[in-house]
């Protein structure tokens, strides 16, 4: 039975951003389509922003009249809506509207707020749920967030969604361009020119290595079908999840027992301060308390300020800069970090299960480290199209290295303040979600500007990776 609860938290946790996850990595393939062409990132990022306040509402609600928020029908709404909303994708995706002189794709950004909403609420929604069942299941949830973002990767990939051939093609002065040869590599498009001689001197031709899309393996209606699916999963794993009352019961027992832990803990504190344990002086209890409060709020506060700076980075700052930083290094290399850091989460997340650290410092030095190897990203994505070692095995595999090893740190950092907090309570979840938001806004409202309006950053071209 606990390995059957185990499997229907990790679908469970899947349904918390595969949608919007999907859509991302489906971009490449989309943007051949739609008439925003490659400004469609930019209405996504904006659009996603603006579902933030769902759980705004959600946090609002919550502290002022809780009662007005049944959970289970609320997790059942939104998880409908998205299950409904990547159904009408797959066959409203391409539609376009006339609005102000021009084609645009009013569906799909309609659509697209739908589905952010149905994520962005999901943090302070599924978290606070988990708040019902034993502790040992909040790091299973978290092996499913990370799989809600490797899952549609491994389908874009199998898809072939983006790849790209690079044709030479020559063009002299009386004749029409003529393709020469290609070479399949993937997600970019560029040219790059080269003017020839022939031997008279009396013609030259010039040689432009353009990129041209390939044929996806299959539609962008499969594609969302199968993201229909795993939203349907996620249905049918709450239905089951918020049906066995043998594991309220248990997560009551779990409660208490860290409630328990907790007091002990802070006992031994008191006595290492060398403060009266409260039997030895009932009149003096208050207080401790009140001498202590600082202490726990300041602690608290440094809690929801990592969760919030840790996402900031995962959901908002790097992933806005992680075509810069790769690209430059070729496809192979992109690929494998794309890959492999999307495996890196839930994989941190599982061995949170096994090895878990509550210590706050070992928490705050991971965390310095993981946003180490972040800085080392965000400078390769700053010095492309030239970055360091370009063209030398060794750049690659310190590119790969370094997003496998950021995405890994954080996301076990992430796990577990998300156990310390479910330790608290479950009011502490729902704040937990709300910090996870609010970073995410935080580093996606930072980075928008310097990548799509000052332009700080410059895209490599695969077909002419040369400084």
């Amino acid at each position: 039975m606990a390995i059957l609860i185990h499997l229907l938290v990790c679908i469970f946790g899947t349904g918390s951003w595969v949608a919007i996850n999907g859509l991302w990595v489906e971009l490449p393939l989309l943007v051949t389509e739609l008439p925003e062409g490659w400004y469609l990132p930019s209405y996504l990022t904006v659009i996603i922003q603006l579902a933030n306040i769902g759980p705004f509402l959600v946090t609002l609600l919550h502290h002022f009249q809780p009662s007005c928020l049944p959970e289970v029908p609320v997790i059942f709404a939104i998880v409908c809506v998205g299950t409904v909303t990547c159904i009408l994708f797959a066959f409203l995706w391409s539609m376009t509207s006339w609005v102000l002189g021009g084609h645009h794709s009013i569906a799909f950004m309609v659509l697209t707020f739908f589905l952010a909403l149905v994520d962005c609420t999901s943090s302070v929604t599924f978290l606070p749920f988990m708040s019902r069942l034993p502790t040992r299941y909040l790091t299973t949830f978290f092996v499913g967030e990370g799989l809600s973002g490797l899952l549609p990767a491994l389908v874009a990939l199998a898809q072939g969604s983006g790849l790209t051939t690079c044709i030479n093609i020559t063009t002299t002065p009386d004749t029409t361009p003529s393709p020469v040869t290609n070479r399949t590599i993937g997600l970019i498009q560029g040219t790059s020119s080269t003017v020839m001689s022939d031997l008279t001197g009396t013609k030259t031709s010039t040689v432009h290595l353009e990129s041209r899309y390939l044929p996806a393996n299959f539609s962008p209606l499969v594609f969302f079908l199968l993201l229909s699916f795993m939203m349907a999963c996620c249905l049918v794993a709450f239905f089951f999840l918020q049906r066995q009352p043998r594991h309220w019961k248990a997560s009551t027992e779990d409660l208490l027992s860290s409630q328990i832990t907790l007091r002990s803990i802070r006992l031994h504190e008191k006595q290492d301060l060398g403060l009266p344990a409260p039997e030895d002086s009932g009149k003096d209890q208050a207080p401790l308390e009140k001498k202590m409060a600082p202490l726990h709020l300041a602690r608290l506060t440094f809690i929801y300020l990592l969760v919030a700076f840790v996402n900031a980075l995962t959901n908002g700052v790097l992933p806005s800069v992680q075509t810069y930083s790769c690209l430059s290094y070729g496809p192979v290399a992109y690929h494998l970090s794309v890959t492999l850091s999307s495996m890196a989460n839930p994989l941190a997340c599982f061995l949170a299960m096994f090895l878990s650290s509550r210590s706050l410092p070992f928490l705050g030095v991971l965390t310095v480290l993981g946003t180490g190897f972040g800085a080392y990203n965000m400078a390769m994505a700053v010095m492309s199209p030239c970055p360091l070692l370009q063209g030398h095995w060794g750049g690659e595999v310190l590119i790969v290295a370094s997003w496998v090893l950021f995405t890994g740190c954080l996301s076990y950092v992430k796990a577990m303040l998300g156990m310390i907090l479910r330790e608290r309570s479950r009011s502490a979840l729902l704040w937990c979600g709300a910090a996870v938001q609010l970073g995410s806004l935080v580093g996606a409202v930072l980075m928008f500007p310097l990548v799509n309006v000052l332009r700080l950053f410059s895209s490599a071209d695969f077909c002419s990776l040369q400084c």
